[in-house]
């Protein structure tokens, strides 16, 4: 790779880490309020349920789950229809935790596209935020 686009590449990093770090000054998870926080890699589209104060993940889902990936077919793990999938899962696995109440991470992220289909997805499944 040439020199100027890894060093886009590393600023377009360094954007988001220090937009989600302005992000987690304001929103912390609580036992009553966990945190849903998101996280898209090159291939994948994470989610998790975050109680901050006990430091514990309280739910999960990926679009590299099996059960996701069986319902994707050839679309793969990282588009928009997995991200509303994930979505939904997280929904279900907090909800059959007691969790009704989260407060959105978007992980430094732009909220448009897969992070927003998360969140859709999630809503419709039932959980407030």
């Amino acid at each position: 790779m040439s020199d100027h686009v890894t060093k886009r590449m590393r600023a377009k990093r360094e954007r988001r880490e220090r937009a989600h770090r302005r992000v987690r000054g304001r929103v912390q998870g609580t036992p009553e309020r966990p945190r849903l926080s998101v996280y898209k890699s090159l291939s994948f589209i994470y989610a998790q349920v975050i109680d901050d104060a006990a430091g514990k993940t309280l739910a999960q889902a990926n679009s590299a789950d099996p059960e996701i990936r069986s319902q994707l077919g050839k679309t793969g793990g990282k588009s928009v229809a997995a991200a509303k999938l994930v979505g939904q899962a997280i929904a279900e696995r907090a909800r059959a935790k007691g969790i009704e109440r989260v407060v959105f991470d978007r992980g430094g992220y732009i909220y448009h596209g897969k992070v927003k289909a998360i969140a859709e997805a999630a809503r419709e499944k039932g959980l407030q935020f």
